[in-house]
């Protein structure tokens, strides 16, 4: 039975700690009553290692961000569109599982992330993350939006509307399907791809979108710059470095500043493109 264990043991991937792995497997063969003193042990030892907050706590930290910029947005459809995006953007949450363990392993409230490939904090923080890239530049600049009058619709130039604003998550799932592609690789060229493609369809929103992915950028980098002070030690813990490039600008890894940028750059101009809406000239 032991060495069953172990073989089974051996089957789970790299990423997972080697001493968790082998402290549940101790819990696994002693009597529940003490499995339960030894549990107590064993969340203390891991919080110690692993903070089990850090990813809830840095989640609601973007939170906040997010809340500074919707009271300083001065008009109330920019509020709306920085609502509304937020809301499609938490649903990116659902999509942690394919980013857990290959990308990164983050300890999660109920230590679902861990167990399931879910957890709670990602909705969070995509909610936030979404609603800031799309607003930063409307905050800085208040842009006036003007609807696209119906005839302008039906140019030429916007017969692949839908498809472009499909266009990123179709590359996503075919990266993933027929590459092995880090995840976070896919991510980045899909944000990339949509991006350009919205720029063929609606090039009078390129200058907000090159500006919003730079702001984003900015912001993240320093953002993260949080995580790395309070939790020193967490990305090395956390993040699949072996499985990405490894390379950090200030402890931040490389990888982080190419989704921020991308999703800054295609994400900025989604609400004018879904609802058809124009940076009016001032």
């Amino acid at each position: 039975m032991r060495n069953l264990l172990l073989l089974e043991r051996k089957a789970i991937p790299v990423a997972i700690n080697h001493r968790r792995k082998r402290f549940r497997l101790k819990i696994f063969l002693m009597e529940p009553t003490h499995q339960r003193t030894i549990g107590d042990e064993y969340n203390k030892l891991m919080s110690s290692h692993e903070p089990q907050y850090a990813w809830l706590l840095w989640s609601l930290l973007l939170v906040g961000i997010w809340i500074a910029v919707y009271l300083l947005l001065k008009t109330g459809e920019n509020k709306k569109e920085m609502l509304l995006v937020s809301a499609w953007t938490s649903l990116l949450g659902f999509t942690e599982p394919i980013f857990v363990p290959s990308y990164w392993n983050p300890p999660s409230l109920f230590d679902l992330a861990h167990r399931t490939g879910f957890d709670i904090e990602s909705f969070i923080f995509s909610f936030a993350m979404g609603g800031i890239a799309v607003a930063l530049y409307d905050w800085i600049f208040a842009p006036r939006h003007a609807a696209m009058p119906r005839v302008e619709q039906h140019h030429p130039q916007h017969r692949y509307h839908l498809w472009t604003l499909v266009s990123a998550p179709i590359v996503f799932i075919a990266l993933l399907l027929a590459t092995d592609l880090n995840p976070i690789y896919s991510s980045f060229i899909a944000l990339i791809v949509g991006g350009l493609a919205t720029w063929l369809c609606r090039p009078d929103l390129k200058k907000k979108m090159i500006v919003s992915a730079f702001l984003f950028l900015g912001l993240y980098f320093f953002y993260f710059l949080t995580l790395i002070a309070a939790y020193p030690g967490y990305v090395e813990r956390v993040w699949n470095l072996a499985a990405i490039s490894g390379t950090r600008l200030s402890g931040v890894p490389l990888e982080e500043l190419m989704f921020a940028f991308s999703l800054g750059f295609f994400w900025s101009s989604v609400y004018e493109h879904v609802e058809w809406r124009k940076i009016a000239n001032k």
